[in-house]
């Protein structure tokens, strides 16, 4: 289980502070939620985590060893990253996307083997996705390709599992889908699991912990239930909603 530790984390983007004297701890093994308003700084927490962009030493640990030491060729055989868009330009079947997450385990020119093509078979029967390893990964629905994506990431065997925003452009019903997945993976594999979410409701229903940004500093972090309050949503979203008790699952449930 890699926990995630982050001290005094400042971040700018052309001189304008973007994430501002950040210090806490993820856990390792736990579904972490990352909810807030549009420029409260998730996506650059996202990319700094999974070290898209480049931060300062002695920042962000993985597992105690810092982050800014760490290779990417290495990095990307314990961890991740699900992006919120994936453009694949090449006319790819599924089974040859998810294929791909095998890369960092390769060395150069060297072909996969029969215990490579035994990972991806077993990540796309996990991701339920094993029923498209033929076809055209254009071909695929959104929820279909998107679950696809996952399984690549599966199949570079991390530990650390980060997605940004993994249901923003999916209907309800495949929403619910990767959501089941990801809170499944978590389960499963022990995997610590950082995601972006909008919807509040996925955070109380999906994560063990939620980190609430505003204006780029972590306003509350911690359980769920917590988290996602009638006072924070009021303060950080400026919305007042109600939080009532779902009549089946007993969670929960904002109301706006």
């Amino acid at each position: 289980m890699h926990s995630i530790t982050i001290e005094n984390l400042n971040w700018s983007y052309d001189q304008k502070e973007i994430l501002k004297d950040i210090s806490l701890k993820i856990k390792g093994g736990l579904f972490t939620g990352i909810i807030g308003p549009n420029g409260s700084g998730k996506t650059t927490m996202a990319k700094l985590l999974s070290k898209l962009l480049k931060t300062s030493k002695k920042t962000i640990f993985i597992n105690n060893e810092d982050l800014s030491e760490i290779k990417i060729a290495q990095l990307a055989k314990s961890m991740a990253m699900v992006p919120q868009t994936t453009n694949i330009t090449y006319d790819l079947t599924a089974y040859e996307v998810v294929l791909l997450g095998r890369t960092p385990h390769l060395k150069r020119f060297q072909q996969e083997s029969h215990k490579d093509y035994e990972i991806v078979k077993a990540v796309m029967e996990e991701t339920d996705t094993w029923q498209y390893k033929d076809r055209l990964i254009h071909q695929l629905s959104g929820g279909e390709r998107q679950r696809v994506i996952i399984a690549r990431a599966l199949a570079q065997e991390p530990e650390v599992l980060i997605l940004d925003e993994p249901v923003t452009y999916l209907d309800v019903h495949h929403q619910i889908q990767v959501m089941t997945l990801i809170k499944q993976l978590s389960e499963t594999r022990n995997m610590t699991i950082v995601t972006i979410l909008h919807d509040l409701n996925y955070a109380l229903k999906y994560c063990d912990q939620v980190m609430m940004l505003h204006d780029g500093k972590v306003f509350k972090y911690g359980e769920p239930t917590e988290v996602v309050t009638k006072e924070n949503i009021l303060h950080v979203y400026d919305l007042d909603v109600s939080i009532l008790e779902h009549p089946v699952t007993q969670l929960p449930l904002v109301v706006f």
